[in-house]
C-alpha cells in the first residue's frame, strides 16, 4: 500500500514539474485606445460586450504565428494575459467606456439594462509569415437589439500591419497596432449605429 502511494506522489510530482515547465517566461496585453483618440457622439444607450467567440485557434492564451497553409504555431514560452477572446473582451469594453459617449458599458452578468449587445467573432488575431511578416486583426461584429433580437448592423473590420521582426515583442507591438485600428473603427461604428 504504501508503494502504491509513493507511486501516486511520484506521479503528482512529475505532472506539476510538468507543468511548470511549460509556465510561460513572459505575459502579454494589449493597449487601450485613450478617449481623446475615441471621441464621438453621445447616447444614453447601453452596450452589453460578451465574450467574441473564437475557433480552437485563437480560443487559447498562446500567441499565434501562421504561416502558408494556414498553418498555426504559437510562440513558446509567451502568452497572452489571458485568453485572446477574454483579452479582446476587456478592450473593447475600456475602448467603449473612453469614448464616453455611451451610459453605459458592460459585461455579461453586471444588471445593465441593455439597449444592444456587441457580439464578435474573432477571425484572426496573427502574426503572419507566409511572404511579408505582418499582425493580421479581423473582427466579425454585430450590433444585436437587446430588446428584440433584431441585428441593426454587422461590419468585418480587419487591420494589417507589418511587424520589423518576428520575435514575441515585435509581433504583439505590431499585433497592438492593428488592434488599435480595428477597435478604434468599431468604437466609432457602434456610437453611429445605437
Amino acid at each position: 500500500m504504501a508503494d502504491l502511494t509513493r507511486a501516486f506522489v511520484v506521479a503528482g510530482l512529475l505532472a506539476l514539474t510538468g507543468c511548470a515547465s511549460s509556465t510561460p517566461d513572459a505575459l502579454y496585453g494589449l493597449t487601450t485606445p485613450t478617449g481623446e483618440q475615441l471621441r464621438g457622439r453621445t447616447t444614453s444607450r447601453q452596450v452589453l460586450v460578451p465574450e467574441p467567440r473564437a475557433l480552437q485557434s485563437l480560443d487559447t492564451s498562446s500567441i499565434a504565428v501562421v504561416d502558408a497553409g494556414p498553418v498555426y504555431t504559437y510562440f513558446p514560452k509567451a502568452a497572452w494575459t489571458d485568453t485572446l477572446p477574454k483579452v479582446v473582451q476587456a478592450k473593447l469594453v475600456q475602448a467603449l467606456e473612453n469614448t464616453g459617449g455611451l451610459r453605459g458599458v458592460g459585461l455579461p452578468g453586471e444588471g445593465l439594462l441593455i439597449d444592444y449587445q456587441l457580439q464578435t467573432d474573432l477571425r484572426a488575431f496573427e502574426l503572419r509569415i507566409d511572404g511579408a511578416e505582418r499582425a493580421v486583426v479581423e473582427v466579425m461584429a454585430r450590433l444585436v437589439n437587446d430588446r428584440n433580437g433584431r441585428t441593426r448592423a454587422s461590419r468585418v473590420f480587419r487591420a494589417e500591419v507589418p511587424a520589423s521582426g518576428t520575435d514575441v515583442r515585435k509581433a504583439v507591438e505590431a499585433m497592438n497596432v492593428a488592434a488599435d485600428r480595428v477597435v478604434r473603427e468599431m468604437t466609432a461604428w457602434v456610437l453611429t449605429k445605437v
